[in-house]
């Protein structure tokens, strides 16, 4: 099995090209940020229950809904992430065997799933906020709404990622022809 150089450096130009790659690789390196924070703040409440548990006899009983929404942001700002980066595990053996022209639709094919994908996410996302307004978390008041604002979030970054993924795959392409 051999690794096909051109593809690879065809998947970095893709990836880096231009003013608008940069600005999401930006966004996409900002949602791994916050992403690290939020999971750096879980492990200090956790070690919080752990301390209030067994050295002051006083389970703290909000961490296990306050981690329970990091744990929704930390992965939704992952996955949008990981469609930017194209670092999800798929299965491409029948892609990268196709010639150029049928390598490069199947890549479109495949981009425009996950944009409908983001798409229906962040529509579907947007329905759970706007109708659990009212219904608040339990141990921690906030509104249920924020346990749905992350599939919003990432519904719109994933459809922005892959819809970008589509315009500079073509735009390289285009100029690759020219």
């Amino acid at each position: 099995m051999s690794i096909d150089v051109e593809t690879l450096t065809e998947r970095d130009a893709v990836l880096k090209s231009g003013p608008l790659g940069r600005f999401l690789d930006g966004a996409a390196n900002l949602c791994i940020l916050v992403a690290g924070i939020m999971l750096v703040f879980v492990i200090a409440i956790f070690g919080w229950l752990v301390f209030g548990r067994y050295v002051l006899n006083n389970t703290p009983t909000w961490v296990e809904q306050a981690s329970l929404v990091l744990i929704i942001y930390i992965t939704c700002l992952g996955a949008a992430a990981g469609v930017r980066y194209q670092s999800h595990l798929n299965i491409d053996f029948l892609r990268e065997s196709a010639p150029g022209a049928l390598r490069t639709l199947m890549f479109i094919v495949s981009d425009l799933f996950i944009v409908v994908f983001g798409g229906f996410m962040a529509f579907q996302g947007w329905r759970l906020v706007t109708t659990n307004l009212e219904r608040a978390i339990p141990m921690i008041g906030l509104s249920e709404s924020w346990r749905a604002a992350p599939l919003v979030i990432c519904g719109v970054l994933i459809a922005l990622f892959a819809g970008a993924n589509i315009l500079q795959r073509l735009q390289s392409r285009h100029s690759k022809g020219a």
